[in-house]
């Protein structure tokens, strides 16, 4: 492909700058061509909150609903429970500028990833929706959308730039 002043190559549109949140993890930021990311998603919960006017945004992968089997745990790194975790992670957002009734907040992961001929006594993946549920209630925040449940794992990227949250199944995406 040749180009001229008068036909100038189309100009890219520069990579998304990519921040990883690990298992037990938790991250913010603010700012044009960022995505925040997990994977991994099984039983877990990944929770991505976003403001649309102070284009903050944060995500949360958090192992177990209750801190109170490991209390010392949960001190080092709230961010591995969900009722530590998730009151962090709104905070952090809330320091950067982000405001409670602007929120869009998405959820996934939470999936039962035994054999489902099996029993599946300890039920993390619903433990873990059920605390985020409660947690959202008691502090008035709608949780706007879900892909939660089932039996797949799932990856999960917040855009800063757009305000969406895009899940990966197998392979295949979509928006939330």
């Amino acid at each position: 492909m040749t180009t001229s002043a008068a036909n100038p190559a189309p100009a890219r549109k520069p990579a998304a700058q990519r921040i990883v949140v690990g298992i037990a993890d938790m991250k913010i930021s603010s700012g044009p061509g960022i995505e925040i990311l997990t994977y991994a998603l099984g039983s877990c919960l990944g929770l991505a909150i976003y403001d649309p006017v102070s284009k903050v945004g944060g995500m949360l992968h958090a192992m177990l609903p209750s801190s109170q089997v490991a209390p010392d745990k949960a001190a080092a790194n709230p961010a591995m429970f969900v009722d530590t975790g998730v009151p962090e992670l709104f905070k952090a957002c809330y320091r950067a500028g982000a405001a409670k009734q602007r929120l869009i907040v998405a959820a996934a992961g939470c999936a039962r990833l035994s054999d489902p001929t099996t029993s599946d006594v300890f039920q993390i993946g619903r433990r873990n929706m059920v605390m985020l549920r409660k947690l959202l209630w008691k502090n008035g925040v709608l949780l706007s959308v879900h892909d939660t449940e089932g039996n797949d794992s799932r990856t999960m990227i917040l855009s800063l730039d757009a305000g969406t949250v895009q899940i990966g199944i197998r392979g295949k995406q979509k928006l939330l």
